[in-house]
């Protein structure tokens, strides 16, 4: 079954056209039936991936999905990433969840600064990148020029897999190099509809019937060139990071949305072991294992649910079994667990190696806890980053204390804020990487608890862990109470007021350890 499965992230900046590409995917696979559909009347409809209101209002991905669709016997595990970087850190622990991933990049744009970032996260991980270069029915950037720009700014390969005939006002087509195909518009849409035309290479005189003058010595020229110029694709080379497949399309115009699904069932790797604290785990290991990168609360306005996203890593999982979490430390029954089609769940009777399961829980699962059949075994690498914006929670009506902590708790559980009660003073300080994260938070507060809060700002620039032996740890408290902190598991925080104070503590404190990250 594990290699039946692709599990895979699409990374790019706001606006590179991810949430039309993932739609077209899901139309591809079958999961939708209309581009932008919900399961609702009129107005309602939009692209199912941005569900939640101020990701409608602003545009924008700023929670993690999950959708799965078939094709061909192939079982496809998507999982969109918020494009937004403020909310970078959701999308790291995402990432930890997949085994390859798909990078659209504008055809103007080429790599912006989002993708820059997210891109490095992939290579941390060796996760292996297709790139999709969109827009191309819109005027960009020569082709050549965004292949250079791959290979400058990432330091990877680029093989390019097909070819735009011309872009903007002047495009014409696709040519795939692989299957020597031409892939062309129709109607006044300029739309991908189907047409296709077999040729035996780039200077196949029956170009000339389908293309102008123009398009012809295009592909003849341009098509010689980029094969030749560039590396050829390279099985191993791609599986170890280091060199991408390249495909030029529209997402919009549904140009090169199949060649991207079926670049994935054919090259991405199926699930990979990940790693523990004691060493690798491998899928066909026959204990059930997993990971929860992401919890949602609130996925259904209705029922106040809060789901655990589990990565499985291992094992045959089958439903009403028992798992323990690393941080609960007694086994919970799985009962029922769910499989995300889109926007329609199903309850899993079976899951394996590389699925993605929603387990419904009251608070007991949290980011970064491993679940297992034997509780033996914890899964590394999924870590809380020091906030770099602290602002102190005023609550507009002061008989709501308890509804605010708890709503604090359950949005920094699921990572979109880190929340930290101070040792001294009553208000509680929200930690985030980004502004936009704020303005969610709010937003979250009004809608979903019904509280209303204001934020304003905390005398503290930033945030470290502070780790060591109980006596030094009891002198540090002594004399900087007033700037100290736990966070929702208890953990020492130390508020620093500037960069500077935070090495001036470590120096004077060489028995501490001041730290920038958390695992959770």
């Amino acid at each position: 079954m594990t290699s039946e499965r692709r599990t895979f992230a699409i990374i790019s900046h706001p606006d590179a056209g991810k949430t039309t590409l993932t739609e077209k995917l899901l139309l591809r696979g079958g999961a939708i039936h209309l581009a932008g559909e919900v399961k609702a009347r009129g107005a309602a409809r939009r692209a199912r991936s941005d569900w939640m209101s101020i990701e409608q209002q602003r545009g924008i991905s700023v929670t993690s999905s999950v959708m799965t669709f078939e094709r061909n016997g192939i079982t496809f595990n998507l999982l969109d990433t918020p494009g937004h970087e403020d909310f970078s850190e959701d999308t790291y622990r995402t990432l930890t969840a997949v085994d390859s991933a798909i990078m659209v990049l504008d055809a103007a744009a080429g790599i912006e600064a989002q993708t820059l970032k997210l891109f490095e996260v992939c290579r941390l991980r060796s996760v292996p990148i297709v790139t999709f270069i969109n827009k191309i029915d819109r005027e960009g950037r020569e082709p050549f020029e965004l292949l250079d720009e791959i290979a400058e700014k990432l330091a990877l390969d680029t093989a390019p897999m097909s070819w735009p005939v011309g872009m903007g006002g002047l495009f014409e087509g696709v040519y795939d190099f692989e299957e020597n195909e031409l892939y062309l518009p129709e109607g006044d849409s300029k739309e991908f509809q189907g047409k296709t035309v077999k040729v035996d290479g780039p200077e196949d005189a029956k170009l000339g019937e389908y293309l102008s003058a123009d398009g012809v010595a295009r592909v003849a020229e341009e098509g010689l060139l980029a094969r030749e110029g560039y590396a050829p694709f390279d099985f191993e080379a791609y599986r170890n990071g280091d060199l991408t497949p390249v495909y030029f399309g529209s997402a919009l115009k549904e140009f090169g949305v199949t060649a991207i699904i079926d670049a994935i069932a054919k090259f991405a790797p199926a699930p990979r072991p990940q790693p523990t604290d004691g060493g690798e785990i491998a899928p066909d290991r026959d204990e059930v294992t997993g990971f929860i990168f992401k919890v949602q609360a609130n996925m259904d306005p209705n029922h106040r649910d809060r789901i655990a996203f589990m990565r499985q890593v291992s094992g045959t999982f089958k439903r009403g079994m028992k798992l323990t979490p690393s941080g609960l430390g007694k086994p919970i029954a799985v009962h029922s667990p769910i499989l995300f089609f889109a926007q329609d769940r199903e309850i899993a009777d079976n899951a394996y190696p590389g699925d993605i399961i929603g387990i419904p829980n009251h608070g007991t699962l949290r980011v970064g806890d491993t679940l297992s059949e034997k509780n033996e075994v914890r899964f590394t690498g999924l870590p809380n980053f020091a906030p770099e914006i602290l602002r102190r929670v005023q609550l507009k009506d002061p008989t709501k204390t308890k509804q605010l902590r708890k709503a604090l708790d359950d949005l920094s559980e699921e990572g979109v804020i880190q929340v930290f009660y101070p040792e001294l003073g009553a208000n509680h300080i929200v930690g985030v990487v980004g502004q936009l994260q704020l303005e969610v938070l709010i937003s979250r507060l009004a809608a979903e608890y019904k509280v209303e809060a204001a934020l304003e700002p905390a005398p503290f620039a930033t945030a470290r862990w502070v780790r060591g032996e109980q006596k030094a740890m009891d002198e540090f408290e002594k004399f900087n109470r007033a700037n100290l902190a736990k966070d929702r598991d208890g953990d020492m925080v130390f508020l620093a007021k500037s960069p500077w104070d935070v090495n001036y503590q470590a120096e004077k404190n060489p028995d501490l350890t001041f730290s920038a990250t958390k695992e959770r």
